[in-house]
């Protein structure tokens, strides 16, 4: 129902706000969106039926940095200072100073507003020498010197100070969590400081760049703390003495699984029965469960939006994981489903991701939405659930029409697709057009390509007709020269617009 603004409210007032982002979790790991999937995913299968699966969600890129930079902005990332890439070590923050985010926006409108997870979209760390330290290390680059300088660089920075440019500084009341599970510092991160001293240098052994880390630092510990975290707020926030103004809460939950390092705890182990990459996806099933359950106790469903997403695509191999590729030829299971590519990638399968939402009494149960939806759009629908402005999200459409049940009216126009290397693509209906000679940036192994079909070309870009071809395996850009001219201006004018 909707109060006299036009504001989405019911008897409780403006409805929670959990949103857990997976990280590297390829479309298919999910098990509604790939018949043949070999993971079982019982409590994402349990959110799909009490709520709506997107099959045409999109990620704002094929990595992380950006996708989180737009989920938390409603910009699309190759609007700022980062057009390729991912912030590294010691990068500054992503996020520009005074940039409005769904955390501000939130609690502007009377959020309590909390982060627990990855954050990896920069800080901007205290020096000994008082330089910033992109005086020195280049923005987003990482060549084999530029690593060696971020490797030496850590001896000038001062992990007794604040911190900046995290999440406290961008809209959020709290944070605690990880920069990026295989980056230093190894430690954990409360508010604007870390909790413990990294006083040791990461163990050779143990996965990750080298630098420093507390004693002790388990990789293991990082999702079962974020989920009993993510679980004991939810539960003290329906606890008035905890909240006397009773506000209602956003959480965002991003996680550092799936994502390498591949360490899925004990319980785990063997239970998806195809590795251990296997099993750190049902690791993060068990998170979605352990948020609902809390929701549950709470007595905050009915009056909770839960949205579940990934951040891009599935990874190519790792040093401690086999990758989507070799896991098709060890096991048949296609983490990327039915769909080219992979994480990095301009194809379907590097952005094209996993997303469900429950909000009882407002989202139909058991429901399906095929309409384009991004990222991005996180920002417009929360806008529009509270009856707030959102001027500068300029890459942000509402879904609240679709979460109401109106799967039948498309809410976007177009989505951008940004690879990694700043390849752009543009979705505009039932076409696709990659503005490049092929979305591939990983090197599309020759044996998958066989099995799937896919034929060599020598045209300078790509355009698929993605009602028809999902697989992508049929290039139209000799065939519509129409309507490549059409997407290829549309995508100048919106990028260079």
């Amino acid at each position: 129902m909707t109060d006299g603004s036009g504001t989405v409210a019911d008897a409780t007032g403006k409805p929670n706000i959990v949103y857990i982002l997976a990280d590297d979790m390829g479309y298919g790991d999910m098990r509604r969106n790939n018949a043949d999937g070999k993971i079982p995913t019982p409590n994402l299968d349990r959110l799909a039926r009490q709520g709506m699966r997107f099959t045409d969600a999109h990620a704002g890129s094929s990595v992380c940095t950006p996708s989180r930079y737009s989920l938390l902005t409603g910009c699309y990332a190759w609007r700022s200072r980062l057009k390729s890439g991912i912030v590294w070590p010691w990068d500054g923050s992503l996020i520009e100073p005074g940039r409005p985010t769904v955390a501000s926006l939130l609690r502007d409108s009377g959020y309590r507003t909390a982060c627990i997870g990855k954050w990896h979209l920069g800080w901007d760390w205290p020096t000994h020498d008082g330089r910033h330290p992109n005086d020195t290390l280049r923005y987003g680059v990482l060549t084999t010197e530029e690593n060696a300088k971020r490797e030496a660089f850590a001896e000038n920075v001062d992990f007794a100070g604040r911190i900046r440019g995290g999440p406290v500084d961008h809209g959020f009341d709290t944070y605690f969590g990880v920069d990026v599970p295989n980056f230093p510092p190894y430690a954990w991160f409360a508010d604007d400081r870390l909790t413990q001293q990294p006083t040791e240098q990461k163990p050779p052994e143990m996965y990750g760049r080298n630098g420093p880390a507390v004693p002790g630092w388990s990789l293991e510990e990082m999702v079962p703390e974020f989920t009993r975290r993510a679980a004991e707020l939810i539960e003290a926030h329906a606890t008035p003495d905890t909240d006397p103004e009773q506000r209602p809460l956003f959480l965002y939950l991003p996680l550092t699984s799936p994502h390498s390092p591949i360490v899925p705890n004990a319980q785990f182990r063997g239970k998806s029965g195809i590795g251990a990459y296997g099993d750190f996806v049902c690791e993060v099933d068990w998170v979605v469960g352990e948020v609902m359950d809390a929701l549950e106790r709470a007595g905050a469903s009915d009056n909770t939006l839960l949205i579940f997403a990934s951040d891009n695509g599935p990874e190519d191999h790792t040093k401690d994981d086999e990758g989507a590729y070799q896991r098709i030829r060890a096991t048949g299971h296609a983490s990327m489903g039915p769909l080219r590519g992979i994480k990095r990638d301009a194809w379907e399968g590097g952005h094209r991701v996993p997303m469900l939402a429950r909000w009882p009494r407002i989202v139909p149960a058991s429901t399906s939405c095929d309409q384009i939806v991004c990222l991005s759009d996180l920002m417009a629908t929360c806008a529009d659930i509270v009856g707030a402005t959102h001027d500068t999200a300029e890459d942000s459409v509402s879904m609240l029409p679709l979460l109401r049940g109106r799967v039948d009216e498309p809410t976007r126009d177009d989505v951008i697709h940004h690879s990694e290397t700043g390849t752009f693509a543009i979705r505009h209906g039932r076409w696709v057009f990659i503005d490049a000679p092929t979305g591939d940036e990983n090197g599309e192994p020759a044996d998958f390509a066989r099995a799937r079909g896919y034929q060599p070309h020598d045209f300078p870009g790509e355009l698929y007709d993605i009602d028809d071809d999902l697989l992508q395996r049929r290039n139209r850009y000799g065939e519509r020269p129409d309507v490549v001219d059409m997407l290829s201006a549309r995508l100048s004018g919106l990028v260079r617009g």
